[in-house]
């Protein structure tokens, strides 16, 4: 079964046309799908809509927020009342085309976890497509996974993908990212990028303030997630080596101006060094610190459940009789390879 999950927000004019290009396709194809709407928080009429669409369509489920959570908010909530094995997230304005689900669904059948849509030839301003690309750049430098548009909203995966991920603040973007951390096959494929015919953009210039915060956290969590001190210690020690390597130079140069009198006498006190070597030691030690205080944290908060993801098991001691030999190089449950 596949669930596609749309966020909506204030797109009353997009959704009944969203809603029939949808049920030609999956009808076309034969397929055994749910849509489920999530009204983050609209001002218009889109919630009357979708009422309007489920009372036509037996397929067609809705969510309403109390007020605008934002996407990442609508997607996990979406997840949560998915019923289908493979997911697919949309957006509600047009742009993404529908047709591409049947290509998504094959994509998903040779044995990929996560699919996510290229826009090739895309049809925005120029001063979203440039960030745009400058983004997935650093995306791809900082966690390794290059694709080529990570801010497609056309992205379909697994129920085991969805199911692992936890998504707040705005790590929808990144999921192909947390995905391929934990082991999951991610890859790309070209869509049609269409124009937007109703409404407006929702998203301003602050989201790419946003974007690069969550850029760091993702790389941090991807990275060092579970083990934070490996970064933190090691930013504290250069630091603390550093500041002491300073105050040393600083102590030897008086035992030799003051002591030994091999130097003529002069203050150190007064030395910009010496406030460099300090601050520099104290900031080595604050972030050795602060390393030690997060692998408590997440040793608390059960490092084994979270550090590794089961593809399969063997022979765990269930009585069932056993299941149908899995695709070749999934690695996933027989039923995320189907549609």
């Amino acid at each position: 079964m596949l669930s596609i999950i749309i966020p909506t927000f204030n797109e009353e004019e997009s959704l009944p046309e969203l809603h029939r290009q949808i049920d030609v396709v999956t009808k076309e194809h034969d397929l055994d799908c749910e849509l489920i709407f999530v009204d983050d928080g609209s001002t218009d009429g889109s919630w009357a809509v979708v009422q309007e669409i489920s009372r036509q369509d037996s397929r067609v489920r809705g969510l309403r927020f109390r007020r605008n959570f934002g996407k990442a908010a609508a997607l996990t909530a979406g997840m949560r009342a998915a019923n289908g094995d493979i997911v697919m997230m949309m957006d509600a304005d047009l742009q993404d085309d529908p047709a591409e689900i049947p290509t998504f669904l094959a994509k998903i059948k040779e044995g990929y976890d996560v699919v996510n849509g290229w826009k090739v030839r895309r049809l925005d301003p120029w001063h979203k497509v440039y960030p745009s690309k400058v983004f997935n750049g650093m995306i791809g430098w900082i966690t390794g996974l290059k694709l080529h548009d990570h801010n497609c909203g056309l992205k379909m995966f697994t129920r085991d993908v969805a199911d692992e991920l936890s998504l707040y603040g705005e790590m929808h973007r990144f999921i192909p990212v947390l995905a391929h951390s934990r082991g999951f096959r991610v890859t790309e494929l070209p869509v049609h990028h269409r124009p937007r015919e109703h409404g407006y953009s929702k998203y301003g210039v602050r989201r790419f303030l946003r974007g690069f915060l969550d850029l760091l956290t993702v790389g941090f969590l991807t990275g060092f997630g579970q083990r934070p001190q490996h970064m933190l210690g090691a930013f504290g020690l250069a630091f603390f080596g550093l500041g002491m390597l300073g105050l040393m130079y600083l102590s030897l140069l008086w035992i030799l101006m003051n002591v030994l009198g091999v130097m003529e006498p002069a203050p150190i006190g007064t030395r910009p060094l010496l406030a460099y070597s300090m601050a520099a030691t104290l900031l080595g030690f604050q972030a050795i610190s602060l390393g030690l205080l997060a692998e408590l944290i997440v040793a608390n908060t059960h490092r084994e459940a979270d550090a590794f993801s089961i593809a399969e098991t063997l022979n765990d001691g269930e009585t069932e009789e056993p299941s149908e030999p899995r695709p070749s190089g999934s690695g996933r449950s027989d039923a995320s390879n189907n549609s």
